[in-house]
């Protein structure tokens, strides 16, 4: 399986909290929803389709996962909300309990196993394992690197601040573009794969 990473990013590199509000306050963030202005169904919504559609698995941090688990069930009878009902889902918590896994197809992952398991998911057969959202995960893959392709839909917006997937750990990663597109939004998506070096 490849780890196929999206993130909605703005142009000084902040991930935090794209969908609302209430998503993601840490540190006081207070631009919530900032995505929302630029996201072009036509050339966003269809890389997200396009992504999911390749997908065998979806994993997710927890904060990300429990967002996704409040919004997508109660939208079924679309065709991309059913296939995010009821595609295999991993998330990586230590603090969840078994009760609250009730978006159909999770599957829990402790944080101290999540590495290994990605590992042994990379190494199995099958589609991509897609990560959305959950910068402190995809930030830990990439430091490790388990990350096998990076869509960065890049919005013309700079928010000062906020988080991040890059490793700040003084690391040299470098990537090859393989595809950009452009919305009508000013939108940027791009699609990067690590280079062996």
């Amino acid at each position: 399986m490849r780890v196929t990473v999206t993130e909605f990013m703005s142009l000084d590199g902040v991930v935090q909290a794209p969908g609302g509000a209430e998503e993601d306050t840490d540190g006081g963030f207070a631009h919530g929803g900032w995505s929302h202005p630029f996201f072009d169904p036509e050339v966003v919504g269809g890389a997200f389709a396009a992504g999911l559609e390749k997908a065998e698995a979806l994993l997710f941090g927890r904060r990300t996962w429990q967002s996704m688990a409040a919004a997508w069930p109660e939208r079924a009878g679309d065709p991309f909300a059913d296939r995010m009902n009821s595609i295999r889902k991993y998330v990586v918590s230590d603090t969840l309990g078994d009760e609250e896994l009730a978006w159909d197809n999770t599957v829990r992952i402790p944080v101290a196993e999540v590495l290994n398991r990605v590992r042994e998911l990379r190494a199995a057969d099958g589609g991509d394992l897609a990560v959305m959202g959950s910068p402190t995960l995809v930030r830990a893959l990439l430091a490790e690197g388990l990350v096998d392709e990076l869509q960065l839909v890049v919005m013309p917006v700079i928010l000062g601040g906020g988080k991040s997937v890059f490793p700040a750990d003084g690391g040299k990663r470098t990537l090859e573009l393989v595809s950009t597109t452009t919305a009508k939004t000013g939108a940027l998506v791009n699609v990067y794969r690590p280079v062996a070096e």
